[in-house]
């Protein structure tokens, strides 16, 4: 009697135990406050991975200022502070320009963010502003209220007013470098450069991608540092992308037409299984196997 008093009491607590949900890798990164005692290293995809021992970006300099700062993301790979800050001097050469204001880069430890993007996570992507930076001296309060503008209408199909030859200058700068990836802007903007830029001077154009959310900054995303083994460079290439040429076809003037307006078809059937992972679901097992020490690091 006794014994069975037993296994049934055993097989009552097994089936109302509780379950505990493994934490939200979001949460976990987001909780930290500052960069891991490591040496400097991006690991995983731009969307799927972390990064040891970054640097923070200084919040104002000569030529650039740091917006945001309540965020704490303006954190970033030493190769994308040097790329940001080379830019930020371009920038200052241009008329009504004295330099940039820079947005998100990534969180002190980099890995998914508590909100608002599904890259950022290794330290090579950066969100640089269109509004031109013509006063640097900002303080905290006011690059908290301050807004960007947006240069697209707002029907999504062509750049408005706040489009000037210097964004396009200044973009064009941007892509030439070569420690540049890609950088993703409003296919508004993809499209004004197709339409302006001279037929001698595209190489670096193929660089310029179309991507709903970017029309009042353009992202720019850094390749993979050299040496840095565990960084997963983005594939396709955008010259693969483009089939080797600048990316002002067919696949450019979807994003104006049925991207906007999709054509009616058949509803197709729900996926089977539970729902793709994704930036805001990741749990440390998604994840690289050295974000736990980017994580435990002190």
């Amino acid at each position: 009697m006794i014994a069975k008093f037993l296994v049934a009491a055993l097989s009552f607590s097994l089936i109302s135990a509780p379950t505990f949900a493994e934490p939200l890798a979001r949460q976990l990164f987001g909780s930290k406050a500052s960069a891991s005692a490591q040496a400097p290293s991006a690991i995983g995809f731009y969307s799927r991975g972390c990064a040891a021992g970054l640097q923070r970006m200084p919040e104002s300099g000569p030529t650039w200022q740091a917006m945001r700062l309540s965020r704490n993301r303006n954190w970033g790979q030493p190769a994308m502070l040097t790329y940001l800050q080379d830019l930020s001097r371009y920038a200052a050469s241009l008329p009504g320009w004295n330099g940039l204001y820079i947005g998100d880069i990534s969180q002190p430890r980099g890995g998914p963010m508590t909100g608002g993007h599904a890259s950022h996570q290794i330290g090579l992507d950066a969100d640089i502003w269109m509004l031109p930076a013509t006063n640097l001296n900002l303080s905290r309060t006011q690059r908290e209220k301050i807004s960007s503008i947006s240069v697209r209408t707002a029907d999504q199909r062509h750049t408005n007013s706040n489009w000037t030859p210097q964004h396009l200058a200044l973009m064009r700068h941007a892509a030439a470098d070569p420690r540049v990836d890609r950088i993703f802007v409003a296919a508004a903007v993809k499209i004004a450069m197709c339409n302006t830029v001279p037929r001698n001077d595209r190489a670096w154009l193929q660089k310029i991608r179309p991507m709903y959310g970017h029309n009042t900054h353009f992202h720019v995303r850094l390749k993979c540092p050299p040496g840095a083994r565990y960084c997963e460079t983005q594939k396709p290439t955008v010259a693969q992308l483009s089939k080797g040429g600048d990316g002002c076809d067919d696949t450019l003037n979807w994003w104006v037409t049925d991207y906007l307006n999709p054509p009616k078809t058949a509803a197709k059937p729900k996926p089977k299984g539970p729902p793709k992972k994704n930036a805001k679901t990741y749990v440390m097992s998604d994840l690289p196997n050295q974000c736990r020490a980017v994580l435990t690091s002190r």
